[in-house]
């Protein structure tokens, strides 16, 4: 009876809003070109401009920019989604729908884990997408490495997008949470390797990027993309170690984002 109970009052919720989000997004081709495109033009003239003048000693003899800055892009295609996701959440609460849910007789944990899994969900597929990409700079998918690749994008899309969810839950606008969360996502992601190895930067910025989570879900996409090669280069943390890093932090942002939902939600709920 308790199992059932759990069912019908979180995890076919979650199951349903899940759904609702994929569906929601993929309804506006603007947010998926935002999402996809933005990164994909940033890696492209970056990568070009920087070109064969990147030298770094973190990174191997021979790479050029466009394939050290591609696991930096697919972090920030999962960062963008994550946020275009998430916009769902104010627009939920301006349009009636989130008090509808609020109300009904599920947990609000199944509010929470739909929204971040249908993000998430979201984000890794955009992700997966880019990755196709791959074999144009030099880098092989090897049959064996995808499982792991995957499990590595959709750990990074539960942190992105349950970072998203907690600054929607908080804010009232959507002005509001670009600006909030470009001023918080986009630094750690500048300070994640995913720009510049860790090497050639100043000391107190070395150190911030030791400090920042995100440095470590870089190094595991770098490490599941460049498995059983050295190709990942000498200055990128141990795959065991990014991620039981990673995986922490999803942990630790997902109970945060349950202890968010249970404060009042702020502004018009329609």
């Amino acid at each position: 009876m308790e199992t059932q109970s759990l069912y019908h009052t979180t995890w076919l919720p979650a199951a349903s809003l899940c759904w609702r989000e994929l569906i929601r997004f993929y309804r506006y081709p603007s947010r998926v070109v935002g999402a996809l495109g933005t990164p994909l033009i940033f890696w492209l003239l970056i990568g070009s401009g920087i070109g064969t003048s990147f030298q770094s000693q973190g990174a191997p003899n021979g790479m050029t920019y466009l394939e050290y800055f591609f696991p930096g892009t697919l972090m920030l295609i999962l960062l963008f989604t994550s946020i275009f996701c998430m916009i769902s959440v104010i627009e939920d609460r301006h349009e009636g729908f989130l008090l509808s849910v609020l109300v009904a007789p599920i947990s609000r944990r199944a509010l929470v884990l739909g929204k971040i899994l249908g993000g998430s969900a979201v984000a890794l597929l955009q992700g997966i997408l880019f990755v196709l990409l791959a074999p144009t700079v030099g880098i092989s998918l090897h049959p064996g490495n995808i499982p792991l690749l995957v499990g590595v994008l959709l750990l990074v899309a539960i942190v992105l997008t349950g970072l998203g969810f907690m600054f929607a839950w908080l804010l009232d606008s959507v002005q509001g949470f670009h600006a909030v969360a470009n001023l918080f996502l986009i630094p750690l992601w500048l300070l994640s390797g995913a720009l510049f190895p860790s090497a050639g930067a100043s000391p107190w910025v070395r150190w911030l990027m030791k400090l920042n989570p995100l440095t470590y879900a870089t190094d595991a996409l770098r490490q599941s993309l460049y498995l059983g090669s050295s190709s990942g280069g000498a200055d990128v943390s141990s795959l065991a170690l990014s991620l039981t890093i990673t995986a922490g932090f999803a942990v630790v942002v997902v109970l945060a984002a349950f202890a968010v939902a249970n404060r009042p939600l702020r502004g018009n709920l329609g």
